[in-house]
């Protein structure tokens, strides 16, 4: 090969060698990591990768044992199905932006560990789903434990839709286990598995420990599921996930409009609040028809979203 054209070619080389080095100084201080994790992190972006198992890792304070060899592979398998089922866990990433805001001071103000957020999302993914035993809402709450703690279920109402009051309501039953087991991470799993069910297996085996326990393969992931997502949230770009502040989904500022009264058509009503019927349902999820009777003068609260916040379609 001509001399020149080797020349050219190790020219080349080495323009391109320092223009990466000098790209990914420039990440390191954007983004506060060191250069060689930013270069596993463009790796991992192009290639299946073993997402590593945290040296250290802790639920409310509680630390888990990963010296343990089947705590550690239970954590590594829900840091695998979570970091390489990527759209699923982009989507918490961005709900996460929407929904924490609300979810974050109700935990707080009930005492409850800031850890418990990620509770909903493994639950629910943040979203009102109906799993097939027929829990609903973000916490995924029984029509019956609901009802226990203070929330109304029916046809018309179902406040197990109603992130705030739902939030209350986990609040309560989390504060139970807790002051039950003493121990943040016992009150997770019986969340999951039922005061009862984790009392049984208490007895049965002689171990308080949720790490000691033999459980029900859903329980025995329950906390570790509960964990991967902790630690991918703690971190996302660690684990390949580069989302910017304009892909999240933002909050959406609301006013809450008192209702004391029935009301017979709800289209109607948004239609008098500047808004329609599909923007009322999507803020309102707790409204489960199209009227909402009200026989005992009850005030409820409906959410209307600010001026400028959303856009309506023009018929």
């Amino acid at each position: 090969m001509d001399k020149k054209i080797l020349y050219i070619i190790a020219a080349l080389a080495i323009l391109i060698t320092v223009t990466a080095v000098v790209v990914v100084q420039k990440i390191s201080t954007i983004t506060n990591h060191t250069p060689q994790e930013i270069i596993v992190h463009l790796n991992n972006e192009h290639r299946v990768f073993n997402p590593p198992v945290p040296q250290t890792i802790d639920f409310c304070g509680e630390k888990v044992p990963l010296n343990d060899f089947d705590v550690n592979e239970r954590m590594e398998r829900e840091l695998l199905v979570n970091v390489h089922w990527s759209s699923a866990t982009i989507l918490y990433l961005k709900r996460a932006n929407r929904w924490f805001p609300v979810i974050e001071p109700i935990l707080k103000n009930n005492g409850i560990p800031n850890d418990f957020k990620y509770l909903a999302v493994i639950e629910s993914g943040l979203t009102n789903v109906v799993s097939p035993a027929g829990a609903a809402g973000f916490w995924q709450l029984m029509p019956q434990v609901a009802r226990n703690y203070g929330l109304e279920v029916s046809d018309k109402v179902d406040e197990r839709y109603n992130l705030e009051k739902a939030t209350q309501a986990a609040c309560k039953y989390l504060k139970e286990a807790y002051s039950k087991y003493r121990n943040w991470t016992m009150a997770a799993a019986s969340y999951n598995f039922g005061m009862n069910g984790i009392d049984k297996q208490i007895g049965r085996q002689k171990s308080r420990s949720y790490y000691n326990l033999f459980l029900v393969e859903e329980t025995n992931r329950f906390v570790f599921r509960l964990l991967a997502i902790k630690e991918i949230f703690t971190d996302p770009w660690k684990y390949g996930f580069t989302l910017n502040e304009e892909d999240l989904y933002k909050p959406i500022k609301t006013n809450k409009v008192a209702v004391k009264k029935e009301l017979k058509d709800l289209a109607l009503f948004a239609m008098e609040e500047g808004i329609n019927y599909k923007i009322l349902k999507i803020f309102n999820p707790w409204l489960r028809d199209n009227i909402l009777p009200n026989p005992g003068r009850k005030t409820y609260y409906i959410e209307i979203p600010e001026d400028g916040e959303i856009e309506i379609l023009s018929e």
